[in-house]
């Protein structure tokens, strides 16, 4: 059974994209968070890391390795998995580190603490 997200069936897509290849992408935007590297570190690994992907689904389970449309569907989730890793570390450590000037305003995001007018 073909689909437009997933090739060869819908478990497959999910043991190997979803489980495996987004958990290490998730892993891999909170490492780069970690070191404070930028976030277009993370775009470099993700990619690779979709490469990856590509090959087990090529490698275990007969899919296409060279394959634009099934290449791009891995990417964006791993994109997407990798950014929220990424965010919510970044969020805690600027609300943690710099905690005089930033406070944090929900799991993905921090804000500027307001001065109280005294």
């Amino acid at each position: 059974m073909q689909g437009l997200v997933f090739e060869r069936g819908i478990i497959d897509f999910l043991l190997v994209t979803c489980f495996l290849g987004g958990g290490a992408a998730f892993l891999t935007g909170r490492a780069v968070a970690v070191t404070w590297r930028p976030i277009g570190y993370l775009l470099l690994y993700l990619l690779l890391l979709a490469c990856a992907v590509r090959f087990v689904h090529y490698a275990l389970f007969d899919g296409t390795l060279l394959s634009l449309q099934y290449f791009a569907v891995d990417a964006v989730i791993l994109l997407f998995l990798g950014w929220l890793g990424f965010q919510t570390t970044r969020a805690g450590q600027m609300a943690g580190q710099y905690s005089w000037i930033f406070q944090r305003s929900g799991p993905l995001s921090w804000r500027s603490r307001q001065k109280s007018a005294d």
